[in-house]
């Protein structure tokens, strides 16, 4: 039998740590890598407490069982408790374990295409630090593939639990005489969505579920669902059209006019309904939340919800604290109290919190009407796919060192007021615009986004920026 040692293994690998997870191909997550991670994992956990039980969960992914399968064996080799919850978000797998106290583990390679996978990580605390990813690379466990994937049989009990959060802390007629559209295709979590509203009042129309995985970017929606909301929204009537990213931790919502909701402004509605006091937001995020003026405090970190998470020990004399990103991720810092009810903490990103939010906040006005009373700041997003980061790096290190020649090369007619490289390369201009670019932490992709005084004007930036950056890369 074959022996290997875990940091070797994920140091060969092509797999590698994002700003989410452990992200690569799918040929890449073989059964001893799987058993690698896993294992290394353990280790990190039992270097504090002892580790009787875990938890496990995947997406929808036609790789995501094998892969589960491989993990579980690793675990049950070391005679610890499994708990297998299916599919389901990868918030309602945190959740079922922050409140039993108990690590996790869920296989998702989230938004990205199928051909990909991932693993995230779950101290009984929430999710693992840079830190902690950094130490499961360095230590070395050895061990012997098992001899066969372990059989595993889901337990409904954690969507059952997700589900009950929000209906023991919303109004149980918070959707009451609301049309709401479901945009269902492969996220864990579309049979849970469409239940939870029922029971909130709302009249849902399911709609584009597939059987084949559909990797939905919340970030860079495409042209065909940009297409499909309108078309749906008009067709059904929608007050609100929702979706998800794979794993059911990025939103997506539409307004009555099927205009997809860009995700910081879904989380400022959001975090604005909760009566939030203090903010965590990663660089990327529009400026129009510091300009509202609805928070006491605002920190910006670096991409990634383990920065995010780690900007909310500045905040900790703030009783309510949140953050959220441009993908539209909500985390709940602080346990909140409203009279009899209460909604604990659950810092990783979440996708059901804000939509809920969005509908208490409305009150029986359009979400169109929110968004206008918004200081008039809009952003864009999109990527180069098949990108190579190498290049990526190669020729953002080359502007940082003058960033005017590189924004005369870019073609704008603009100086540059300030260059913030907390994450990538991100310029204000003195016509007001921001150009953000920087490159993807888990994909060869290289993501641009733009800030202006109109949603056709960020758009035409991103475009007009990924257009002369990728001639310049094919063109030095």
């Amino acid at each position: 039998m074959a022996h290997f040692i875990s940091s070797e293994l994920i140091r060969q690998s092509s797999v590698q740590f994002g700003t989410s997870g452990a992200r690569g191909l799918v040929v890449d997550f073989t059964p001893q890598l799987c058993c690698a991670f896993t294992l290394a994992f353990i280790q990190l956990l039992q270097q504090n407490a002892d580790v009787q039980r875990i938890a496990l969960a995947i997406d929808n992914r036609p790789s995501s069982p094998e892969i589960a399968a491989w993990c579980a064996a690793a675990v049950q080799q070391l005679g610890i408790q499994l708990d297998y919850y299916g599919v389901i978000p990868t918030p309602a797998l945190a959740y079922a374990a922050m409140k039993q106290g108990i690590a996790a583990i869920m296989v998702t390679g989230s938004h990205i295409p199928f051909d990909r996978n991932g693993l995230k990580f779950y101290r009984p605390q929430g999710e693992i630090t840079k830190q902690d990813e950094l130490q499961m690379l360095a230590v070395e466990v050895p061990f012997s593939r098992p001899a066969h994937s372990a059989t595993l049989t889901a337990n409904p009990a954690a969507a059952e639990d997700y589900k009950q959060r929000y209906l023991d802390w919303f109004p149980k007629d918070l959707a009451k005489g609301l049309t709401i559209g479901i945009y269902e295709h492969s996220s864990a979590g579309r049979d849970i969505y469409a239940e939870l509203l029922q029971q909130l009042g709302a009249c849902v129309i399911r709609l584009g579920r597939s059987d084949h995985f559909v990797p939905v970017d919340t970030e860079a929606v495409s042209e065909e669902d940009e297409q499909k909301a309108v078309q749906w929204t008009q067709a059904h009537q929608l007050d609100l059209l929702f979706s998800t990213d794979g794993d059911g931790d990025r939103p997506l919502v539409a307004d009555e006019q099927g205009r997809w909701l860009r995700g910081d402004m879904l989380g400022l509605l959001a975090a604005k309904a909760l009566n939030i006091q203090a903010l965590a937001v990663p660089v990327s995020c529009n400026t129009a939340i510091e300009q509202s003026g609805y928070f006491l405090q605002v920190l910006r970190s670096r991409i990634g919800s383990p920065y995010v998470i780690e900007a909310f020990g500045q905040l900790e004399q703030h009783q309510a604290v949140a953050g959220f990103e441009a993908n539209g991720g909500f985390l709940l810092a602080s346990d909140l109290q409203q009279q009899a009810r209460r909604l604990t903490a659950l810092p990783t990103r979440d996708a059901v919190l804000p939509l809920l939010a969005l509908i208490e906040l409305a009150k029986g006005r359009v979400v169109s009407e929110l968004l206008s009373e918004l200081p008039e700041r809009f952003t864009a997003s999109q990527r180069l796919s098949h990108f190579a980061t190498e290049l990526s790096q190669q020729l953002l290190s080359e502007a940082a060192i003058n960033t005017e020649a590189f924004v005369s090369a870019l073609g704008l007619d603009a100086k540059v007021l300030s260059v913030d490289t907390t994450d990538g390369l991100r310029l204000s201009l003195s016509n007001g615009d921001i150009v953000h670019l920087r490159p993807s932490g888990n994909a060869p992709e290289l993501r641009c986004y733009a800030e202006s005084v109109s949603e056709q004007k960020a758009k035409a930036l991103v475009g007009k920026v990924l257009a002369k950056v990728l001639a310049l890369s094919l063109h030095p």
